[in-house]
């Protein structure tokens, strides 16, 4: 019984947290427009110019790695002219957003808790609440809308470094003919696959600007409270953006 008990007080719980997160989301929707132009433009410059070079590093070293991990497995086939195929078709496919979606989740979506965390435990929402500003239409909707139309972004520079990558180690240490490494590209990568990519990273920024804003709106008081917010805005955001990349390649996989 005792096992029972913890087992309906967890369920419990959970759906009670599924359900602040739903009406929080759809007080959000409700207070979207107009979105303050300034602020937008403030933060997609801090979440897409400021996580540049972290994408562009990150990428470049993912690249080479497959570069160099596809190239020893093609070798064994006589078949390292498929090093550019295997590395653009899985980069553009699943590593480009998830890695994006990851690297953008622990610099910016961190911040998004902690900044409207630390607002919430010095009575700076109460006040906007007080000045008649909505704090839905003014701290969160210019977060969320920015990290949609950025990680897009950093996931087409994500993918475009990666493959990069792949080719010069695929060119300069398993000696594939550039023309050849580019032919296969084009004969196995399809548009279409970078355009799922690009439509899971739009999932990606959602979800994790929306987890991020939430868990700083829910953070409790004093300076434990903006640690929990960010430490769970994080996790949270991790395993729902793996759950969602599973549900997304599995609808894709059927249509």
């Amino acid at each position: 019984m005792e096992a029972i008990r913890v087992v309906g007080q967890f369920s419990a719980g959970g759906f009670r947290a599924v359900g602040r997160f739903v009406l929080f989301s759809w007080a959000v929707l409700t207070e979207f427009f107009p979105i303050p132009r300034k602020l937008l433009l403030v933060q997609m410059e801090f979440i897409g110019n400021k996580s540049f070079w972290i994408i562009t590093l990150a990428a470049m070293m993912i690249g080479a790695v497959f570069g160099l991990q596809f190239g020893e497995i093609f070798r064994v086939f006589k078949s390292e002219s498929m090093i550019g195929a295997a590395a653009s078709y899985s980069l553009s496919k699943e590593l480009a957003p998830v890695v994006s979606a990851f690297l953008v989740t622990g610099r910016a979506g961190s911040s998004m808790a902690a900044e409207i965390a630390t607002m919430k435990v010095n009575d700076q929402i109460d006040s906007l609440k007080v000045l008649g500003v909505s704090p839905f239409n003014y701290l969160i909707a210019p977060r969320v809308l920015a990290t949609v139309l950025m990680l897009p972004l950093l996931t087409a520079v994500f993918l475009f470094v990666g493959v990069l990558a792949s080719y010069l180690i695929g060119v300069m240490i398993f000696n594939v003919d550039s023309g050849v490494y580019i032919a296969n590209i084009q004969w196995i990568s399809e548009p279409k696959h970078i355009f799922e990519g690009l439509v899971k990273s739009a999932f990606f920024g959602l979800i994790l600007s929306l987890i991020g804003c939430y868990k700083g709106i829910e953070a409790g008081r004093g300076a434990k409270g903006v640690g929990t917010a960010t430490t769970q805005s994080v996790v949270f955001a991790l395993v729902s953006i793996l759950i969602v990349d599973f549900m997304l390649s599995f609808i894709y996989s059927e249509f």
